[in-house]
């Protein structure tokens, strides 16, 4: 089955261009005139919209009234999945909020059930916690933190059919341990920290390729200690994930982010709650209230608790907030995550995944296509 979408333009590798593109078996098969010329079983009119790669969000607590914590099944996973699609979000990690030894197991077992019963665009499971610092916290319940014990170790390091991101603090997880996840294939980030500059450091050295929710739940940067945040700054290499939804940072740190960082080692992510793709004012999170007040989550006593946000909001806030071309908030929806991952770029180009999504020139969704299929 081959599909040619015609009278719009396509984000490539080179740009925002006013190009054919074809696809053929999933794959991308041809750009520009070939793609135009040749015979196709479909042709699309795209009547002047975009076509851009799929987003990945590596940071998915719920969505569409379902909470990971409450649902780690094949079921509760896809009705997470679907809830995201609707904003672009081609491909999710699950993200379990600490939660027991047992929780652990059963979200990660549900992550392999469901990529096996091809549940679209499941990535693997974000384990955030439940080895996190009681000072940092945040909404995390401090009763279901821990210390990694030998068998929680095995069961993270066990083979998986998707990948498997753990979130940690480096006081409370140490480089030796951050060394064996890293060599079981692992990926290792530090959030939810009080850790100082040199500790952060020694768990970048170790292994631990990205922080998580850069800024919010960690030491911060000030003249004299640096922090988390500093190390995070200063680190060429790390990836951050950020939570761009104008509650979790100020913009200005976002654009002091970009300018160190790079549009190349910022991640966005949602650190979506069930409130995504659902009208409820109120949601439970291992046993406590969350309310909504616009797009703002919060417990009865005042700690933000996840967000709203969905992934094609987030692009077009770091539009705005930091000034970025379509192409820049782009990658961080998409190239960044997947090299973090160490997963194909996903890219508009021939021979890469049609894994796309269909939007106005105003940046709404109109539809999306994952390995070429409606979804």
């Amino acid at each position: 089955m081959s599909t040619a979408f015609l009278n719009g333009s396509v984000l490539t590798p080179a740009g925002l261009r006013p190009l054919a593109l074809r696809t053929e078996g999933g794959l991308i098969a041809a750009l520009g005139a070939d793609a135009e010329a040749a015979a196709a079983d479909d042709r699309i009119d795209l009547d002047g919209d975009l076509l851009v790669p799929g987003f990945l969000d590596i940071q998915v607590n719920g969505g569409g009234g379902v909470l990971f914590n409450d649902d780690t099944t094949v079921d509760g996973i896809a009705r997470i999945a679907a809830a995201h699609r609707r904003f672009g979000s081609t491909g999710i990690l699950p993200t379990l909020i600490s939660d027991t030894p047992d929780k652990v197991a059963a979200a990660l077992d549900a992550g392999d059930a469901a990529i096996a019963a091809g549940v679209p665009g499941i990535l693997g499971i974000h384990v955030e916690g439940p080895f996190i610092s009681p000072a940092r916290h945040g909404i995390h319940r401090e009763d279901r933190l821990g210390t990694l014990s030998e068998d929680m170790l095995a069961v993270l390091t066990r083979p998986r059919r998707g990948k498997v991101l753990l979130t940690v603090a480096p006081e409370v997880v140490p480089p030796a341990l951050i060394a064996r996840l890293k060599a079981a294939g692992v990926i290792v980030a530090l959030g939810h920290s009080d850790a100082d500059w040199a500790t952060a450091r020694a768990a970048l050295d170790a292994g631990a390729s990205g922080f998580t929710h850069l800024y919010n739940a960690m030491s911060q940067l000030t003249n004299r200690a640096p922090g988390m945040v500093g190390a995070a700054l200063e680190d060429e290499a790390a990836y951050a994930g950020i939570i761009v939804d104008g509650h979790h940072i100020h913009p200005a740190s976002l654009r002091i982010a970009v300018r160190a960082k790079g549009v190349g080692r910022l991640m966005l992510v949602t650190d979506a709650m069930p409130s995504v793709g659902s009208d409820a004012p109120d949601f439970q999170l291992q046993g406590r209230t969350i309310r909504r007040s616009g797009d703002v989550l919060t417990s009865d006593d005042g700690v933000l608790a996840g967000s709203t946000l969905d992934m094609l909001t987030a692009v077009r806030n770091a539009m705005a907030q930091a000034g970025l071309t379509l192409a820049e908030a782009v990658a961080m929806a998409t190239t960044s995550p997947a090299a973090f991952l160490g997963l194909p770029a996903p890219l508009l180009a021939p021979g890469h995944a049609a894994t796309m999504l269909r939007l106005s020139p105003d940046l709404s969704l109109r539809s999306l296509w994952i390995d070429g299929r409606p979804a």
